[in-house]
């Protein structure tokens, strides 16, 4: 089991990297999702994602879906899940080895997990001028943890 703190950590790089090792049959375990960071300017970012929370069909407004979450741990899954060939058994298999929390349970502190690093998923590095949190971006929808 591989155990990815998202502190800091862009979230694309992030869910490609989470997505390689779930391919690989590794159980991924994703903690402090809502410290995980977008990289672009905030309106841009917050009006990206309320489009895809309110999306709904042309032919029928009323119709209820896609889904798309409001949580920060539930729009990493849902970033990751892109990641995978998700209509595929494989892609499904891997998903279901996928846990994302918010901040860090108390079932993970006594567990032995190993502990991966993403040298170029930082944002230190990369020194991105403009970024928002996942958190903001999922208190901006509406969500409550």
């Amino acid at each position: 089991m591989k155990l990815i703190d998202a502190s800091n950590l862009i979230m694309g790089r992030l869910a490609s990297h989470a997505a390689k090792e779930l391919l690989k049959g590794e159980k991924v375990i994703i903690i402090n999702a809502e410290k995980c960071i977008i990289s672009g300017s905030r309106e841009s970012i917050f009006e990206k994602y309320a489009h895809r929370v309110e999306r709904s069909s042309v032919i029928n407004p009323r119709r209820f879906g896609p889904k798309y979450p409001r949580r920060p741990d539930g729009i990493l899954r849902r970033a990751v899940r892109g990641m995978l060939p998700w209509r595929t058994t494989t892609g499904k298999r891997a998903y279901r080895n996928l846990r994302v929390y918010i901040g860090e349970p108390e079932e993970i502190k006594g567990m032995e997990l190993e502990k991966m690093s993403l040298p170029d998923a930082g944002a230190e590095k990369l020194k991105i001028p403009r970024y928002v949190r996942l958190g903001d971006v999922s208190r901006h929808l509406g969500a409550r943890w």
